[in-house]
């Protein structure tokens, strides 16, 4: 069975049940300032991600695991059917909840979240730096992804608190919720998201901004976009009574479909009307898009199973520079090497990354094939190792490979290290 999640209540027993998920190195307190107003009308239910906020440090390995521990809590709880709202890495879970369980979400409300984060290389990138030097350089750069800079000049206090979200994180658990979003992808499948969707993000986001929020409501039938003037990353906290407005708009009038399955205090409970009470919300709720055609996702087969592993231990960086400059002459062979190297060995059961990283920097040692070193250092901390694990590595090549082939390997790999786990500025 799932493990559960680290929960709390707020609102009326009898009420609809309204789920809210937090982002990536918060605590559900991050929504503190929206639930005086949205537990008049719901039972809202918070939950902190793993090793967050005090919760049991189990790490998920995916989005969809956090899913499924989320779905396992509110089975325990008889809930069945409810709203979700989620920012960031929130938003995500709550989209793959829409595509995995249709049946299960009411409404759906993505805030500051994407079909895809960044790229897989950043993330990655990401937990090496955790890894490597421990959370303190997250916490130390959150003002700045989190906030606008006039509002994080005018509330130091509030940023203070949010540094101290990130500082207290287990940072095993930040780094799988870094993997998690690495791998991440849903663009493909955003036609089959079938609820009432708001999509909010503040004006000034620079980590999922308007054009992903765009995306978003391009590619989902029933999608309205609300853009938060004055509001980064954070809206939630930086624009309370904005997104407060927007979120009760949406929940009060889109929220359509029969919700007694969510309650089980009492089952016959219909949804809440709209308040009587007129909103003037800082930002609007656009008119719903037309979505877009899809396109079915082609079958797996060794050559995208390769293409995908290779992708996710050497990065998108190095694999697209290796497509870049095939030719007639190369693509042969660089599809050979996809499909049976990445296809196939890399891909079986029997050994972990970890472990056929510390083959693989053997290997490369012993050979003398020094060229393929930094590319499979920089896989070996993204598997999990960490520069003294390699440094072992690289010591014990030196007896069983001879001490030269190691002093040149232990030259590429010092620099490697150098710039991947060097926290930015």
């Amino acid at each position: 069975m799932p493990r559960t999640l680290q929960y709390r209540f707020d609102g009326p027993e009898d009420a609809p049940v309204l789920v809210i998920g937090p982002s990536l190195g918060t605590t559900w307190h991050m929504w503190d300032r929206q639930i005086p107003e949205l537990s008049q009308h719901w039972r809202v239910f918070r939950y902190d991600l793993p090793g967050h906020g005090g919760a049991p440090a189990h790490a998920a390995a995916s989005v969809a695991e956090l899913g499924d521990r989320l779905l396992a809590t509110l089975d325990g709880l008889g809930v069945q059917r409810f709203g979700y709202a989620g920012c960031s890495i929130g938003g995500a879970i709550g989209a793959d909840l829409a595509l995995r369980h249709p049946h299960r979400v009411a409404s759906l409300a993505l805030v500051a979240s994407s079909p895809r984060f960044g790229t897989a290389d950043e993330f990655r990138q990401r937990g090496v730096i955790v890894r490597t030097n421990g959370l303190e350089p997250m916490a130390r750069t959150a003002p700045e992804r989190w906030f606008t800079p006039g509002f994080a000049a005018a509330q130091p206090a509030i940023v203070e608190w949010a540094v101290q979200m990130v500082r207290t994180t287990d940072p095993g658990c930040y780094i799988a919720a870094c993997e998690a979003l690495a791998a991440f992808d849903i663009r493909g499948a955003l036609g089959r998201i079938g609820v009432p969707t708001l999509v909010l993000v503040g004006a000034e986001d620079q980590v999922t901004g308007p054009a992903e929020a765009r995306t978003l409501v391009a590619g989902i039938p029933d999608a309205r976009l609300a853009l938060v003037p004055g509001a980064s990353h954070l809206a939630p906290v930086e624009q309370p009574a904005a997104v407060s407005d927007l979120l009760l708009m949406h929940f009060s009038t889109a929220w359509q479909q029969d919700t007694s399955a969510a309650i089980p205090v009492l089952p016959h409970v219909t949804a809440p009307a709209a308040p009587s009470v007129p909103f003037v919300p800082v930002a609007e709720i656009a008119s719903a898009a037309t979505a877009p055609d899809t396109v079915a996702p082609t079958p797996d087969d060794r050559y995208e199973r390769g293409t995908k592993v290779r992708r996710e231990v050497l990065g998108d960086a190095h694999v697209d520079a290796v497509t870049d400059t095939a030719d007639a002459f190369t693509e042969d062979f660089q599809e050979l090497v996809t499909r049976y190297a990445w296809g196939e060995v890399w891909s079986r059961d029997g050994l972990d990354r970890r472990t056929r990283s510390v083959i693989t920097l053997t290997a490369l040692v012993a050979s003398g094939h020094l060229e393929g070193l930094a590319a499979h250092t920089r896989a070996a901390l993204r598997n999990g190792l960490t520069p003294a694990e390699i440094k072992e590595v690289l010591l014990q090549s030196a007896v069983y490979c001879g001490i030269p082939a190691a002093g040149a390997a232990f030259a590429v790999a010092q620099k490697v290290i150098q710039e991947e786990t060097t926290p930015p500025a």
